[in-house]
């Protein structure tokens, strides 16, 4: 059963935060790189969120369809279902 340990990457040296694996022989591992914005502090995140809402919004969402159901229909393809009237 594969277990996780927490480590931080310098380089090309692994240090280990807490306790790390006690193994004598070399161990294979895989390491996830977080993205970029993962790195970002909790603030510029937020920040960055609100922003991509507030654009979102200034777009003005569905109120250039004028049949919401209509235009949902078209695009899923529905069909009729078995034994259903249409």
């Amino acid at each position: 059963m594969s277990r996780m340990y927490s480590a931080v990457l310098t380089g090309d040296q692994l240090e280990w935060k807490g306790s790390g694996p006690s193994f004598r022989q070399p161990v294979e591992v895989t390491v996830t790189v977080p993205d970029e914005a993962d790195l970002l502090p909790p603030e510029e995140r937020r920040r960055r969120a609100v922003e991509a809402l507030e654009a979102l919004a200034a777009l003005g969402g569905f109120k250039s369809i004028p049949d919401p159901v209509a235009w949902q229909r078209e695009i899923r393809k529905d069909r009729p279902l078995p034994g259903r009237d249409e």
